[in-house]
């Protein structure tokens, strides 16, 4: 029985080490057919290519394989990495993520050149002043739609149920982001959350403190998250928290199914209990997934509007040999119910479609989805 048992081994030890040297094999194939192409396309294309132009488009080609948020980082692109992060800058004023080999709006700022000229969240943007977007990586885009404040730039759009694609001219601006406005509307607490920055949380509370003062008999909040992109998952919890009592926000799970960080609620509802609806649409995106996905599962909120965008991965930022970055997914967000967020995207309790004639967030008379949360507390 021991010298079967040895045998055993000896013979899975062997199978082991011959399928791992198969797959080096096939790996090291791979690369030689790889070098083999880029000889070919340097010897026989039509005309003469950087090489290391179409090796940066080979390694992006391989990140976009995996899922629409990793991409690869030239020098000058890690460099600026954070030019957008500073709350202020000049651009567009667009959320944008790569699908199908286009750029996909997640969601327009409020009040932005995209959003006043009409770009929608999920539009596709094929053309950029009429130059082919298939084929670019997001870096690229990017690169394409920044310029100084004040030049106009031509972006043409595909958008779904609209026969022909849409052209739109649009003035590059300074990009204010304002986090958080507040207001009263028919005794309901109505609080609008734009992105999820440092500030957000802290804003916020102060909005809630200075509605509760003013206003005694409010009779519930509506918390609306709709166009909003996500940003900082600090934020995500805090907020989460404040509307929570107890039990799980979001967790965190990697490639190892040991690496979980799981992130709890801890007593004290600043709204004391008191009714919170949550509007959403297709431009809300990770943290505000990760917040009304999370008050969802605890029942604490009524989802109204549209199924969110479904970006509910977590991206590192690595930094490589040529000084350049690799943006890479590395985790992925899970909902108190175990559900991923990622490429499904949260439903909502109630859905209300925008309409699509005159539909314009914030504006009482247009704005079909903030009418019906309302009539909720109208009874």
């Amino acid at each position: 029985m021991k010298f079967f048992f040895k045998f055993a081994l000896l013979l899975f030890i062997l199978i082991s080490q011959s399928s791992s040297a198969k797959n080096n094999n096939t790996l090291y194939e791979k690369l030689d057919l790889f070098s083999d192409v880029l000889e070919k396309i340097n010897k026989e294309y039509v005309k003469d290519v950087d090489q290391s132009e179409v090796i940066d488009a080979a390694i992006n080609g391989m990140l976009q394989s995996l899922d629409p948020f990793s991409s690869y980082m030239s020098p000058e692109s890690f460099k600026n990495m954070n030019v957008d992060t500073k709350g202020e800058f000049g651009g567009l004023g667009i959320e944008i993520t790569m699908e199908k080999g286009f750029v996909k709006v997640i969601s327009p700022m409020e009040d932005s050149p995209a959003d006043r000229v009409g770009i929608k969240p999920g539009d596709y943007i094929i053309k950029i002043n009429d130059k082919q977007v298939k084929g670019l990586n997001i870096m690229e885009a990017v690169n394409l739609m920044r310029g100084k404040v004040g030049t106009s730039i031509k972006i043409t759009i595909r958008r779904e149920d609209v026969d022909d694609d849409l052209s739109f001219t649009i003035v590059r601006d300074i990009i204010k982001v304002r986090e958080v406005t507040s207001a009263i509307k028919e005794e309901v607490g109505y609080l609008r959350l734009r992105a999820f920055n440092e500030q957000s949380y802290d804003q916020l509370l102060s909005k809630i403190k200075d509605l509760s003062k003013t206003n005694k008999d409010i009779k519930g909040y509506i918390l609306d998250l709709r166009n909003n992109p996500g940003g900082l998952l600090s934020q995500a919890v805090k907020i989460s928290d404040a509307f929570l009592d107890s039990g799980e926000i979001v967790s965190i799970r990697g490639r190892n199914k040991d690496d979980i960080k799981i992130y709890t609620a801890k007593k004290g509802d600043v709204l004391n209990g008191k009714p919170l609806v949550v509007l959403i649409n297709r431009g809300s995106a990770s943290a505000s997934e990760i917040v009304s996905g999370s008050l969802k599962d605890h029942k604490r909120a009524i989802l109204l509007g549209e199924k969110t965008f479904g970006k509910g991965s977590v991206q590192t930022i690595i930094p490589l040999k040529d000084k350049g970055g690799l943006r890479l997914t590395t985790a992925k967000y899970y909902l108190p119910s175990g559900t991923s967020i990622s490429e499904i995207g949260v439903e909502p309790d109630i859905s209300v479609k925008e309409n699509k004639t005159d539909f314009k967030i914030n504006d009482d008379k247009k704005d079909n989805q903030l009418q019906y949360a309302l009539n909720l507390f109208r009874g």
